[in-house]
């Protein structure tokens, strides 16, 4: 049976024969060694001082449990036969995780992912050459490129030096700094396996540099740096189904990080152009239809935004933004990000097989709120808000309006009123609310009087009183 079988095998590779040139390497000659006995090969000096600008974040948030009865009996279809129950309220407990961060002054920022610290009670920042803590306080977050600046009150730290991004290879060697599983500081190596990654669906501007450097969980914020030390990216989010590292980590291009960082110390937030459409890349079936192959393909766009005003339209394919030619909606996307609000753009867009050229006025894509205590107070004590700019982000419906209550600190005026999170602001008193700067406007009005407080909660409208 076995010759058979082997017969038969090279009865199938002779009918198929063919002549290929493959193409040979050189023979190798020699293999380079540390000749000296005493000479260890090390990149000790290259990761010295960039350890030292990395630090140990530890958060403290309150979430809050609710029973499972409580659950099942608050779905409208009980509610019709019970009534409202007396179950326990839901349980309030305190949670912590861990993460990295990396300082860039020497007066006490540093850089991090949002996710390490939004929403968080308490940051505590440990130095990886000290066991002192330090209470540290959010200066800004920027969701959208998951970055956030945090500071601490302390002088002449170590900084590290910033490489510019836009000069990377793939194949240099990096190394991954951070605290993974709360261990302390720890150095792995790898190398950058890809660049420009986006379409991920991690965050909405995506430029990752990819590494197989390992990245696990508590090095969220960490540095990824190159052989000199320098840093090149800031380690945000690894591909795993298990959770654990497989080999694929993601890393915030440090020019990204530097501009972003900039901002955020600077104003509190981010401010983006806008342009008012939703976007898609070409199919192969697609492609048959443009005379351009590639582009950002428009699938609506907003009413009154800037593309509307611009008389852009459902079919437009997008290929170039001033002199940048546009490859796919996530170029597209980027790149609009890139630009200021108000700021002109030209816009070429194919319709109808022709090309066409228009001047565009971009509006403001509102950012992040700042979640310094100060400024919540101002608006209402305990609350953090955040204005509604992608629906989709929470699940929200498409033309949901409103602020939205993404926190809301434990035994402050705020929970004492009774506002949860996942609570839409949408009204105080007679004024309509669409915005955080138009909720400050309405709070503003009769200072001192009671309020009464719209909120769209579920699939239905709550009423808060406040002062």
């Amino acid at each position: 049976m076995k010759k058979s079988l082997l017969f038969l095998s090279l009865s199938i590779a002779g009918l198929y024969a063919a002549t290929i040139d493959i193409a040979q390497a050189p023979n190798v000659t020699q293999r380079a060694a540390v000749t000296n006995e005493s000479v260890i090969l090390s990149y000790h000096n290259s990761v010295k001082d960039a350890k030292k600008s990395v630090v140990n974040i530890a958060t403290t948030s309150t979430v809050t449990v609710n029973n499972q009865l409580d659950l099942m009996f608050n779905d409208p279809f009980f509610k019709q036969f019970f009534g409202e129950t007396p179950f326990a309220k839901p349980q309030k407990r305190e949670a912590t995780s861990l993460g990295s961060g990396v300082v860039i002054s020497s007066d006490g920022y540093i850089v991090t992912n949002n996710h390490v610290v939004n929403g968080a009670d308490e940051i505590i920042v440990t130095l990886s050459d000290s066991s002192k803590e330090y209470k540290a306080k959010i200066i800004g977050l920027d969701s959208k490129t998951d970055l956030a600046v945090i500071k601490i009150d302390e002088k002449n730290l170590q900084t590290i030096p910033f490489a510019n991004s836009d000069n990377l290879q793939e194949g240099d060697v990096v190394f991954a700094l951070g605290n993974p599983f709360g261990i302390g500081s720890t150095i792995t190596q790898g190398i950058i396996s890809a660049l420009n990654k986006n379409r991920m669906g991690i965050t909405t501007y995506e430029n990752f540099i990819q590494t197989d450097a390992s990245i696990n969980p508590g090095n969220s914020g960490g540095a990824l740096i190159d052989s000199r030390g320098a840093l090149i990216g800031i380690n945000s989010a690894i591909l795993s189904r298990s959770g654990d590292n497989n080999g694929i980590g993601f890393a915030i291009p440090s020019n990204t990080v530097k501009n972003i960082a900039t901002s955020l110390v600077k104003n509190g937030k981010i401010e983006r152009g806008y342009l008012g459409v939703s976007i898609g890349d070409l199919t192969s079936d697609l492609k048959d239809i443009y005379t351009a192959k590639e582009g950002a393909l428009i699938l609506s766009v907003e009413e009154n935004s800037a593309a509307d005003k611009a008389k852009l339209k459902r079919g437009d394919l997008i290929t170039k933004v001033n002199d940048t030619k546009i490859k796919n909606a996530g170029e597209l996307v980027n790149l609009i990000g890139s630009f200021n609000p108000e700021e002109k753009i030209s816009l070429t867009y194919e319709r109808g097989g022709k090309n066409q050229t228009v001047s565009i006025k971009l509006h403001k894509l509102e950012g992040d709120v700042t979640v310094d205590s100060a400024t919540d107070k101002d608006i209402i004590d305990g609350l953090t808000l955040e204005n509604i700019t992608d629906a989709s982000k929470y699940r929200l419906p498409k033309n949901v309006k409103g602020v939205l209550v993404t926190n809301v600190k434990e035994d402050s005026k705020a929970a004492k009123a009774g506002f949860r999170v996942g609570d839409i602001i949408i009204q105080v008193g007679e004024s309509a609310v669409t915005s955080i700067d138009e909720l400050k406007a309405a709070l503003n009005k009769n200072k001192g009087a009671k309020k009464a407080v719209y909120l769209q909660r579920g699939n239905g409208i709550a009423v808060i009183v406040i002062q």
